[in-house]
């Protein structure tokens, strides 16, 4: 029977770097994989976690298991960060679980959106790939709206429309910030506009938060998410420490519910736990106490929250120099400086991409999306006059 399972097409990033490895030319750019690297193209581990493994190495004393929700303390370092004082009602609503990375929280909101029976979920387009693959995996349908317009901004008529259709049964996956693929984020006005239409549709918010403190700053990528939670009932977050931290091949996560009443988080919180205990039991420990360590201490917060500084200001230059190109060939590169986060997407046609790698050895996904942490100061200039060379 095993024999009777379809071919799978192959990952298409992975093929991606298996291609880049290949090249043997020594100037090639990696602008595909989704990691944050430095000015040396380097992928490397904060120093604040490398202060806190150490410190869980000297202390910890068991490996015991934790149990479905996690390393609770972990959890709830985190909500100031994520919830700051939204409401002074907020905190008795809302309840957490870790879980294996910003992945498995999406993967079990969405089980709990289908189990509760929610019947659509509203996504932007074009939005993560995985997004849409786990929806397909657990039978919940996918309505696709809008996210992108051609000036490089969010179509906020696309948003709009998506939830005039909408009502009870429905519910809508938004980014955060930072958006992926894009990096075209909501403005806070937009935000504000948002949270009222959503409060008005009725629709489940489900919000993917895998890049805070990546964009504008730690409080203002959360604005958005606040000004949601302010205005509804209900909602389900989806957070991930893996890019904020640098905790990638560690898969650290989170899900957090918040409901009407503080006397059903029970039982919400009863059906995420067995949802995680079907699927992996329960998550890896070490970089969630990793992280856990570094929020319980105030001389590691301040050099985690000064490293991620260090970072979202390198690929702020980056972007205000690609912006500072404007119109390179056939593309304008202006709109980048005024997106967020690792990646934007660039309009090139499948045979611009194809060109961009056999001829200028420049590497990143055939939608166009690139990774602008894969550019330095040091080949920037090649990246720019590659587009202007394919696009012309």
């Amino acid at each position: 029977m095993l024999t009777d399972l379809q071919q799978q097409p192959a990952d298409a990033l992975l093929a991606l770097i298996k291609l880049h490895n290949t090249d043997p030319r020594a100037d090639k750019i990696d602008l595909g994989v989704g990691v944050y690297r430095t000015g040396q193209g380097e992928t490397p581990v904060f120093g604040a976690i490398k202060a806190a493994e150490k410190k869980l190495v000297e202390t910890q004393a068991s490996k015991a298991y934790l149990g479905p929700e996690g390393d609770m303390g972990f959890v709830e370092a985190l909500m100031p960060y994520i919830f700051g004082k939204a409401s002074p009602d907020m905190g008795d609503r809302i309840e957490g679980m870790q879980t294996p990375g910003g992945t498995g929280s999406l993967r079990l909101a969405l089980a709990m959106v289908k189990k509760a029976g929610y019947k659509r979920l509203f996504v932007g387009k074009p939005s993560w790939p995985n997004h849409n693959q786990i929806c397909a995996d657990i039978g919940l349908d996918v309505v696709e709206f809008n996210h992108a317009a051609p000036d490089g901004t969010a179509d906020m008529d696309g948003l709009r429309g998506a939830l005039a259709e909408g009502g009870e049964h429905d519910a809508i996956l938004l980014h955060g910030c930072c958006h992926n693929p894009t990096g075209i984020d909501y403005s806070n006005a937009e935000w504000d506009e948002i949270a009222k239409l959503i409060a008005g549709a009725k629709v489940l918010p489900v919000i993917d938060l895998a890049y805070q403190g990546l964009g504008m700053g730690m409080e203002e990528d959360a604005y958005g998410l606040r000004r949601v939670l302010v205005a509804v009932p209900e909602a389900l977050v989806c957070y991930s420490c893996d890019k904020n931290f640098g905790l990638y091949r560690d898969r650290v996560g989170a899900l957090y519910a918040m409901v009407a009443d503080p006397a059903d988080l029970p039982r919400v919180m009863s059906n995420a736990h067995a949802l995680a205990r079907a699927n992996w039991s329960q998550p890896p420990d070490h970089g969630g106490a990793a992280v856990r360590l570094v929020l319980e201490d105030e001389a590691l917060t301040a050099q985690w929250l000064d490293e991620l500084d260090q970072m979202r200001e390198r690929m702020r230059q980056v972007r205000a120099r690609l912006a500072a190109a404007g119109e390179t060939g056939g593309v304008d590169l202006s709109p980048i400086g005024g997106q967020n986060g690792l990646f934007s997407i660039i309009p090139f046609t499948p045979e611009q991409v194809q060109e961009m790698r056999a001829k200028h050895g420049i590497y990143f996904a055939g939608s166009g999306r690139i990774n602008i942490a894969g550019l330095t100061m040091g080949n920037i200039d090649k990246f720019i006059a590659a587009v202007a060379d394919v696009t012309a």
